[in-house]
């Protein structure tokens, strides 16, 4: 100021004020002569107020008007120069502050004036400026005219122009604030009394303003400025928008018939940034101007505005976007009220538009292809794929510009703003007249900044007052102690004690979030279709996720799965999206067509052709599709989706489904396949080479999977009710890929699986809320029919389980049962289901949990088992062994940790192992199995009987107070006994397994185990073990021995040979029925001292009785052998007692146990306890003290002849013949026979006292029958050593031994029983005969041994010589015993004797063996030597009458036997027969002939014709010469003339017919001597040299030796027996045998030398006396 004020400025000014006036005027001298005279007076005004004031300034300035109106003259002439040398004048003028208000005003007319004509446009500009900031007195409407002025200048054509007006505008308004607040500096100490504002009655009431202030608009502390704005800026404002709210761009101008004002860029730009500051500033002033203005501004979005326009509402727009508080307020304020437009709501919608407009409608020239219809290209997604040239060469290593692209509209993504401020280009662009052209993209870069701006407005601000409320809230929940919120906040009302203002903040936010969420969501998924730049993707996707979470916790469920499914949708190729999301079971049809077999993606009009591709992969669907593609944003979008999940589990509740989904078929598409404990890791997908997936996603993956897992983690920290939809989603998942893997085996859809694992995992402590929806559900996988589907049901169910067991739960498992039982029950149930692969698992799981928590299972075990006990024979080898490997560790470790009530369950599961005919191995080892549990009971039998009775009682008293019996097997024996019979049962059950092996295997381990622990049982409990094990067994047996089949088995499966003897079922069931029954048979024995005391043991002993019976006669060697050695155990009646107290043996069995059947002590848990088998106190609990004797005389004999009976039947039916035979054919064999009757003998001790007749007459039937029986051919090899040697088969000792037992007892037996005799010698005598006839079997043929051959089924006669010859080496030495007995005299028995010797007699040569004729004859001759006498005896009796014509028959056969003697028999031989002969023959002499007194005369008789027979020579035409002599029975010739002669002649003959019958022989023999010779001494003569015929010599040599006999043995008779006229026939032989002196055979010379000899004692001197007349 001083610088203009000082005397040297204003002497200057004044100069220079007089140069100027003075220039003006030449300048004007011609042109414009009234401006000259002006400028002219203008100087001497100024000389005049100079000179006359000393306050020149001020004195100028009044009167500023007249020295400024030269100038303004000057410019109204419009010429340049003057013009410019009048503004440099005025402008002088308005530095020194001389010009007044009234001069202001003419300046500023003036300078309007220049402006319209557009002349000197900055120096107007310069002049304003200066006129504004040098003072103040510019006011009102003059200022307002100075402002308009330069906003007009701002709009011309000269840019510089523009730029001046624009920082002119700017500089003046901010001069006219500034003014304000120094006028209030001033005035600051005076208080002014505010006049009262009438409202509208003078518009112009500004009065109290003071005259700067009145110039400013934005006192807001007036409420004069507030009516301003109201009354005139805002209807300003809205009239200004007109012309750009009806301009239509390109619409014809036909259309509207009134002309339409062009918007104008500089006016609408600084319209819409006074808009911004009044709604900024002003917003609750001007609520419904604002309303206007907004819903205007909405308008300049649409589509057919200028380019420019839009861009610059967009920037308004975006400066709203960036206040949260403010977006609030208009929600509030518009929004919320009924009637109101939905403001927000438009603003939102108006941007998504906004953004789907730049899409359909490329700006012009930014793209060379010309789009087609925007209406066809909106509608049409299969138009042929627009794209830009420049953007074709994406691809390699090129850089992209970041943008967005769709449907061939390709828009770069500009960087313009920072995050959250609304920096703006154009609304800036103040010295600009002409529209900018706005580079491509900018809007739409701006409107994407808006949205993301606005989401992250609105979420931040609501999210920090929901977390306010939320501690409110807890606090009061809290001290009122009402439950905790629910994750959806929707129940939040219901808190009493909740303040309004969180009810009306609650709606407001809601109100936002509905009124915003569609046109969000609309506008985010175009952009992420579109976008092509990794940053954008993320910052799209970043406010769904916001939003979707913040939907979530405000519980508004439609806009939250919105958001989700827009995420979803994006994580997804292409056409694949919709199907999942909307519909889950359309199929999918991905559009991919064959072009020469390779497959094609058709590249849909989106945006994804300038994607990257990195992975591609085989989609989720039903039918095989070609495959599909991930890009990368389908990856990013994937990220983003776990990010949600992850963070915001918590409010997801029913959306769960969506996000889920989504995940599987990425993770599907990408091939992850679930590892161990359900996380998923990168697997090979199983078909084909369909995922493809490049490096860049292989690094991914492990991250993906990673954050996959945390994902469901991170399931711990949900809330219960979160969890549930959780766990249903993935349920519900789970079904639909169930039910896609139906009917084909492809690889299934796993995740869901695999998640539920997880989650059940991690959520370990509060595993009970959802144990059973995720049980329930895995047990359904585990059902269905696609393998890898079950398998990993299975394996998730079965990691839970053994999971949960091993958490270490609060309070524990062993004291919170009911989980125990809870978590073990799914197992159980997996046994419901037939596939074996589930079982496998199941039957692993068992494994594991035997192996960690065997110990700690409790009353889980009931469960355990029965999961063991489900297997099935029919499941396979594997399965069965996994259960068997179980069960042998249950019964290795576990017996004494479980529950002795579960004991009965290990029996019956290992029981039915054994039943299991997959493998016979395990079968066998279950056998094994069991015989070590009832040692475990044995061992631990105190414990588990007080356990179990205890726990009996317990069960006892609940029947009773339900009112029901108590049922259990084996009722009512006392439950440690039951245990015992539950494993008799079992064993029994497996002695009638089809299988031999498991058959015999039981059946030993049954017999040991009775055997071994039967004595632990009580008493009564024994006619259990007989009547429903034991017996009930051999009932079994017996019926499948019966009817099992004959078929030859080829071999034991694979390569196992099997032996002839097991080749057949039938064969196999014999083994069995050999083995039960010898087992039943020896507890019979054994525990004998404890069955008789049962009531029934005689109905037992029937029964058992029966079951030899049927054995022995089963048509089985094998099975009737075994039954017989079974019925000589029982039969061995030692005493029982005695017995038992040797230790027993135990039966070979193929499990190595101890047994001891004595007093064993078992030392179990520190103290022994006497092994109650002790016999003395068994024996003291039967029957007081005292040992058992066999308990009754007369039951006992009942027993015995009960077996008598069962004997007898056996061997009657076994040894009678069968009616006709075949091949098959059933012969018993001799071991069977030879067994049956050596039972004999020790039953008869039993029975003897009582033994009949009849019995004896069965016993002989048997016995007969018994040797009847042939061999088989192949058999006899082993019976028969060799047919030579003379030796008996056992069988037949056996019988003889019968006989002898019988006999001794005859012997000391009462008279009564010696009446057996007879029947016992009939019965040796029959096999006496079979030396020479043996027996027939029925019509069998039988050959003789030689003639069999070994490998047929040939039957083979016995060699019965020795069996007769022994028998009748029996029959003398019997009968010498008991000659004389009563019986023997009467029965005839000599008899018979010699009847049957005389068969072999006869026979003699022809007899099958020589030695038995010969023993024939010593038994003849020793038996007569007794007889004999005996008979003479009882002579008069006549009970011998028939005897002796039986023995005079027998001599004669045996003396003159019709069979020849063999070719080959030597001379000794012959010579040792003959003296046999002889030896006979002296036995008449000595002991017949001398009592021929007492002897019948026709048998003397007959001997004596017998002997006559033998003295004359019977000779033998066959003999060799060599032999003749000795062959002619010399001997026996001489000693039956001798005995005849000397019966003849030394005895008295008693009748005259006797002496005639000797004299008869004597005569007859001489007579036929005499012919003898007579013809011999013709042909002698008659032959010459020839010698005669050796038959002819032999008989004359035989006659000359009988000649000499003859004579010897009449010289040794008493003469007085001798007729004289056998003497005349002698002696009258002489002559005649001196004839035959000249034959020429030296054989009849030396004969005839010994027949002349004895002729000497003839030689007397002849008598004196002449007889009969004769010389």
């Amino acid at each position: 100021m001083s610088g203009t004020s000082s005397p040297e400025a204003v002497k200057k000014l004044l100069e220079n004020m007089q140069g100027d006036l003075r220039g003006l005027s030449l300048e004007c001298r011609k042109k414009f002569p009234p401006v000259k005279e002006a400028a002219e007076s203008g100087i001497i005004k100024v000389k005049t107020i100079a000179a006359r004031n000393t306050d020149i300034l001020a004195a100028l300035k009044e009167n500023s008007s007249e020295v400024v109106q030269p100038f303004l003259m000057g410019c109204g002439t419009k010429e340049p120069k003057i013009t410019q040398l009048c503004l440099a004048a005025i402008q002088r003028l308005m530095s020194h502050e001389v010009v007044s208000e009234a001069a202001a005003g003419n300046i500023i007319n003036m300078l309007w004036q220049l402006m319209e004509n557009s002349l000197e446009e900055l120096k107007l500009l310069q002049t304003v400026l200066v006129l504004l900031t040098t003072n103040t007195v510019v006011h009102d409407e003059a200022l307002s005219k100075a402002i308009v002025l330069c906003f007009r200048l701002h709009f011309t054509k000269d840019n510089i122009t523009n730029n001046t007006a624009a920082a002119t505008v700017r500089q003046v308004v901010t001069v006219v604030f500034e003014r304000v607040v120094a006028e209030d500096e001033r005035y600051k100490d005076t208080i002014e009394q505010p006049a009262a504002v009438q409202g509208n009655s003078n518009r112009r009431s500004v009065s109290t303003l003071k005259p700067c202030a009145k110039d400013a608009y934005m006192l807001f502390q007036h409420q004069e400025f507030s009516f301003l704005l109201k009354e005139r800026v805002c209807p300003l404002v809205i009239k200004l928008f007109s012309p750009n709210i009806k301009f239509r761009q390109g619409s014809s101008t036909s259309s509207s018939p009134a002309p339409v004002e062009k918007p104008y860029f500089p006016i609408c730009m600084r319209l819409l940034r006074v808009v911004s500051v009044l709604i900024k500033q002003f917003y609750s002033l001007l609520v419904t101007e604002c309303e206007i203005f907004l819903s205007l501004l909405v308008k300049f979005l649409d589509a057919d505005k200028p380019q420019w326009l839009r861009a610059v509402a967009v920037e308004s727009i975006h400066r709203l976007c960036v206040q949260p508080q403010l977006l609030r307020s208009f929600c509030q304020s518009y929004d919320m009220k009924q009637h109101s437009t939905k403001v927000f709501r438009d603003i939102v919608n108006a941007l998504g538009s906004f953004i789907q407009s730049l899409f359909l409608v490329p700006s012009t020239g930014n793209t060379s292809v010309t789009p087609n219809q925007t209406g066809s290209n909106a509608s049409g997604s299969t138009g042929s794929a627009q794209t830009n040239p420049g953007v074709l060469g994406m691809g390699g290593g090129a850089t992209v510009l970041p943008a967005f692209e769709y449907r061939g509209t390709w828009i770069p993504i500009l960087n313009v703003t920072v995050q959250g401020s609304a920096k703006a280009t154009y609304l800036e662009m103040l010295d600009k007249v002409e529209p900018p052209t706005i580079p491509e993209g900018y809007a739409m870069s701006v409107a994407f900044h808006c949205l993301l701006d606005l989401v992250r407005g609105i979420t931040t601000m609501i999210e920090g007052e929901l977390g306010e409320a939320e501690t409110v809230n807890q606090t009061t929940t809290e001290t009122t102690s009402l439950p905790a919120q629910a994750s959806e906040r929707q129940d939040l009302q219901s808190v009493s004690d909740q303040s309004d203002k969180e009810l009306v903040n609650r709606a407001v936010w809601e109100e936002m979030v509905n009124a915003c969420w569609c046109g969000l969501l609309a506008a985010l998924s175009l952009l992420l279709d579109a976008s092509t730049d990794e940053a954008a993707t993320e910052n799209i996707l970043k406010a769904e996720l916001t939003m979707a979470a913040l939907c979530g916790r405000l519980g508004l469920v439609t806009s939250r799965d919105a958001f989700i499914t827009a995420i979803c949708k994006g994580s997804l190729p292409p056409h694949y999206a919709l199907t999942v999301l909307n519909s889950t079971t359309a199929a999918l049809s991905s559009k991919s067509y064959s072009i020469q077999g390779q497959n094609v993606q058709m590249i849909s009009p989106s945006s994804e052709s300038h994607q990257q591709v990195v992975a591609v992969g085989q989609p989720l669907a039903l039918q095989p599709q070609g495959t599909v593609m991930l890009t990368s944003k389908n990856i990013q979008c994937m990220r983003t989706l776990l990010n949600l999940a992850h963070c915001h589990g918590a409010v997801l509740g029913t959306s769960w489904q969506l996000v889920l989904a989504t995940l599987q078929h990425l993770v599907w598409i990408l091939g992850l396949k679930p590892g161990v404990g359900g996380a998923l890791k990168p697997g090979r997908a199983v078909e084909g080479p369909s995922t493809v997936l490049t490096t860049a996603v292989m690094t991914d993956l492990p991250v993906i999977s990673n954050i996959l897992s945390r994902l469901f983690e991170s399931s711990q920290y949900l809330d219960d009710v979160s969890l549930h939809h959780l766990i249903n989603a993935l349920c519900s998942l789970s079904l639909e890929a169930m039910d896609m893997a139906y009917g084909n085996n492809k690889e299934p859809s796993l995740f869901a699986v695999a998640k539920l694992l997880e989650t059940g995992l991690v959520n370990m402590h509060r595993i009970e809320i959802l144990w059973r929806p995720l049980t329930g559900h895995l047990l359904e996988v585990c059902q269905h029919p696609n393998s890898r589907m079950r398998e990993w049901g299975a394996e998730a169910l079965t990691s839970l389980i053994k999971a949960g067991l091993t958490f270490s739960h609060d309070p524990p498992l062993s004291q919170n049962q009911r989980l125990q039982l809870l978590l073990l029950n799914p197992l159980k149930e997996l046994s419901n289901i037939s596939h074996p692969d589930i079982r496998i698992k199941q039957l692993e799981c068992v494994l594991q949990i035997l192996q960690s928590q065997g110990d700690s299972l409790g009353p889980g075990w009931p469960l355990v088992l029965g999961v063991m006990g489900a297997i099935r024979s029919d499941q396979g080898e594997s399965l069965i062994r996994t259960a068997f490997q179980c069960l042998q560790l249950v019964v290795t470790d576990f017996l004494p940790t479980m529950p002795c009530t579960c004991l009965q369950i290990v029996v019956e599961v290992a029981g039915s192992f054994g039943l299991h005919n997959q493998e016979l191995n395990i079968s066998l080892t279950s056998i094994g199995l069991l015989w070590n549990i009832s040692d475990y009971f044995f061992q631990r039998g105190e414990i588990i009987e007080k356990e179990l009775n205890k726990e009996e009682a317990v069960l006892q008293k609940q029947a009773e107070e339900k009112g029901v019996v108590l049922n259990r097997p084996f009722h009512p024996a006392p439950p440690f006994d039951c245990l015992w019979l539950c494993l008799y049962a079992k064993l029994g059950e497996l002695c009638v397994d089809p299988r031999p092996a498991v058959r015999k295997s039981a059946g030993q381990t049954l017999f040991s185990t009775i055997g071994a622990h039967g004595t632990l049982l009580q008493h009564s409990t024994w006619h259990t073990v007989i009547w429903k094990v034991l017996f009930h067994l051999l009932d079994r047996v017996r019926e499948s021995s019966t009817t099992a089949d004959k078929e030859k088995i080829e071999s034991g499966g694979g390569n196992i040979l099997i032996h002839h003897s097991r080749d057949t079922a039938e064969k196999q069931w014999a083994e069995t029925w050999v083995l039960t029954l010898a087992g039943v048979a020896r507890i019979f024995n054994t525990r004998r001292y404890l069955l008789q005391p049962l009531g029934d043991f005689s109905q037992a002993w029937d029964v058992l009785l029966d079951h030899i019976q049927s054995a022995a006669l089963s048509k089985n060697n094998e099975v009737s052998l075994a039954a017989l050695k079974s019925f000589q155990e029982i039969l061995q009646i030692v005493s029982p007692v005695r017995d038992s107290e040797k230790p027993d043996t135990p039966p070979a069995i193929n499990v190595s146990v101890p047994v001891v059947v004595g007093t064993t002590t078992a030392t179990s848990l520190g103290r022994s306890f006497m092994r109650t088998d002790s016999i003395g106190e068994r024996m003291g609990r039967y029957n007081g003290s005292e040992l058992p004797v066999v308990t009754d005389e007369i039951e006992d004999l009942n027993l015995w002849w009960a077996a008598w009976n069962s004997w007898y039947r056996i061997g009657s039916e076994s040894t009678k013949p069968p009616i006709n035979f075949d091949k098959l054919t059933f012969i018993p064999s001799q071991p069977f026979l030879t067994a049956l009757i050596q039972i004999f003998p020790a039953l008869y001790q039993h029975i003897k006292a009582g033994f009949s007749m009849d019995d004896l007459q069965k016993l002989g039937v048997i016995l007969h029958g018994a040797v009847s029986v042939p061999i088989s051919s192949d058999a006899s090899p082993f019976i028969l050593p060799s047919y030579t040697e003379a030796v008996l088969t056992s069988l037949q000792e056996a019988v003889l031994t019968a006989l002898d037992v019988l006999q001794k007892a005859i012997c000391v037996g009462s008279e009564n029983m010696q009446i057996m005799y007879p029947a016992i010698f009939d019965q040796l005598l029959a096999f006496v005969e079979f030396s020479c006839k043996p027996p027939q079997y029925g019509q069998l043929e039988t050959k003789h041994i030689a003639n069999a051959k070994y490998n047929q089924a040939e039957w083979v006669a016995l060699n019965y010589v020795p069996f007769a010859e022994r028998s009748l080496e029996v029959v003398v030495d019997l009968y010498q015993k008991t000659a004389c007995h009563k019986a023997v005299v009467n029965e005839k028995v000599l008899q018979n004797i010699i009847k049957t010797l005389r068969i072999p007699l006869s026979l003699k040569y022809s007899c099958p063996s020589e030695s038995t004729w010969k023993l024939a004859v010593s038994s003849l001759l020793k038996v007569l030597s007794i007889g004999l006498p005996v008979a003479r005896q009882h002579a008069s009796s006549g009970k011998f009458d028939s005897m002796w014509p039986e023995l005079a028959n027998t001599f004669e056969d045996f003396l003159f036997t019709k069979s020849t003697p063999p070719d080959n028999l030597s001379i000794q031989e012959f010579q040792k027969n003959e003296s046999i002969d002889v030896e006979v023959v002296q036995l008449i002499s000595t002991e017949i002939l001398p009592y021929a007194n007492f002897i019948p005369k026709e048998f003397v008789g007959q001997i004596m014709t017998m002997l006559n027979k033998g003295s004359i020579h019977s000779q033998s035409s066959s003999f060799t010469e060599a032999e003749i002599d000795i062959r002619m029975r010399e001997e026996f010739s001489k000693v039956c003339f001798e005995t005849l002669l000397q019966f003849s002649f030394s005895n008295k003959v008693t009748t005259p017919q006797e002496g005639y019958i000797s004299r008869m022989a004597l005569s007859v023999l001489l007579k036929r001597s005499q012919d003898v010779l007579h013809r011999y001494i013709e042909d002698e003569r008659l032959s010459g040299k020839c010698p005669l015929p050796r038959q002819q010599v032999t008989e004359i040599i035989f006659v000359l030796k009988a000649v000499s006999t003859l004579i010897d043995s009449l010289k040794k008779t008493q003469p007085e027996n001798v007729d004289a006229n056998t003497w005349a026939q002698v002696i009258a032989l002489y002559p005649t045998l001196v004839e035959c002196i000249t034959c020429s055979s030296s054989e009849v010379c030396s004969a005839l030398k010994e027949a002349l000899v004895p002729f000497k004692d003839f030689m007397h001197p002849p008598a004196s006396k002449v007889q009969n007349g004769e010389s």
